[in-house]
């Protein structure tokens, strides 16, 4: 199946509210339009309802069913203040700091999401990418080891040969500028955990470096390698069905016959689906080339928060801001899950705790 079929039908069953920070640009307004069209949940839009309006009027978007809110005017904006104050980070501030910060899109939206008014959010259209960010990794509780957080770049090559069916994932392409080889670790596992989400598929995760299986004795030799074995060892520690390997060349992870030809034994090799680049340069520059050449391209979609969110940019349009927003959804309802598992998990052990106590 397609992937975005995939997503789609998976997110009619349960729709989601994602926040756009950038409510009064005209792309965000008609890839809102686009989402509420496709049944895929409620678009709410941060910014001054008269100007939204304005512009969607201009432009000839239906302005029903999208949900505005001006962070000034909030009947939110209280409580996120309160909440504010009790971080560390923002203990010393007054009310007239914090309600400043707050008033900023970008912040008001990363609160929202952290504390349950919207499901996912997705941003950048008009914000710098660390200025997109910021508030999400100041408010919005990290999860995994060593409270990672990084990005993944979604990858429709459209040839049905590569990757699971023409999907790749490419990590990290947006955040960690040289992971250490416990970073690159956790990285492949939160790459991988996007890849089964989106594909359902094993996820087999390649470490990519200019040389395969130390077959040159350069300088940082061997660091890829160690982290494609500590990332095995996760995935056995863990019983997760996921397939890891590094060193290997982009063109022996992809292309099963120059894996042949170069007798490399792997069960990645030839059959990748998801590439993990040794920095940020080389995650950045491979990103960004294939979408020049022809790949649709999708994300940053940042992984190893609690709550959904993706980075887009000024260069990407409805489609890729309508697809983005439907992965965050879907992210969404992977995470309510997991949280009923834990729960459920929490409640037995409860029970069982109770039942053992002598009386």
């Amino acid at each position: 199946m397609p992937l975005l079929e995939y997503i789609f039908q998976r997110l009619r069953r349960h729709p989601k509210r994602i926040v756009f920070p950038e409510g009064e640009n005209s792309c965000v307004l008609r890839a809102g339009r686009r989402f509420y069209e496709l049944g895929l949940g409620v678009p709410i839009l941060l910014g001054r309802k008269a100007v939204i309006e304005k512009i969607a009027n201009k432009e000839g978007i239906p302005f029903d069913h999208f949900g505005v809110i001006n962070p000034e005017t909030s009947s939110d904006l209280p409580d996120f203040c309160r909440f504010l104050e009790t971080l560390d980070r923002y203990k010393n501030f007054g009310l007239s700091d914090t309600r400043t910060i707050l008033l900023n899109p970008n912040y008001f939206a990363a609160m929202m999401v952290q504390y349950g008014r919207a499901d996912g959010v997705v941003g950048g259209v008009e914000s710098p990418t660390n200025a997109f960010l910021r508030p999400l990794l100041r408010l919005v509780k990290p999860t995994g080891v060593g409270h990672l957080v990084s990005s993944c770049l979604v990858v429709d090559t459209r040839r049905p040969d590569i990757g699971s069916d023409g999907i790749l994932i490419l990590a990290d392409c947006g955040v960690i500028p040289t992971p250490d080889v416990e970073q690159l670790a956790e990285i492949s596992m939160q790459a991988a955990h996007l890849c089964r989400q989106l594909t359902s598929d094993t996820p087999r995760v390649a470490l990519l470096s200019y040389f395969t299986k130390g077959s040159t004795g350069v300088t940082g030799a061997g660091k890829l390698a160690a982290a494609a074995a500590l990332a095995k060892q996760h995935c056995l520690t863990q019983h997760l069905d996921v397939e890891v390997d590094g060193e290997l060349e982009v063109d022996v992870a992809l292309l099963p016959a120059v894996a042949r030809a170069k007798a490399v034994q792997s069960t990645v090799a030839g059959r990748a689906n998801v590439l993990v680049f040794p920095d940020l340069n080389s995650g950045s520059i491979a990103g960004k080339l294939t979408e020049i050449l022809g790949a649709r391209t999708y994300g940053q979609i940042l992984t190893g928060l609690s709550k959904p969110a993706a980075v887009v940019s000024c260069a990407d349009g409805v489609e890729s801001l309508t697809t983005v927003a439907a992965i965050v959804g879907l992210q969404a309802i992977e995470m309510r899950r997991l949280q009923e598992m834990a729960e459920e998990e929490k409640r037995k052990r409860d029970a069982a705790s109770v039942g053992s106590v002598p009386w």
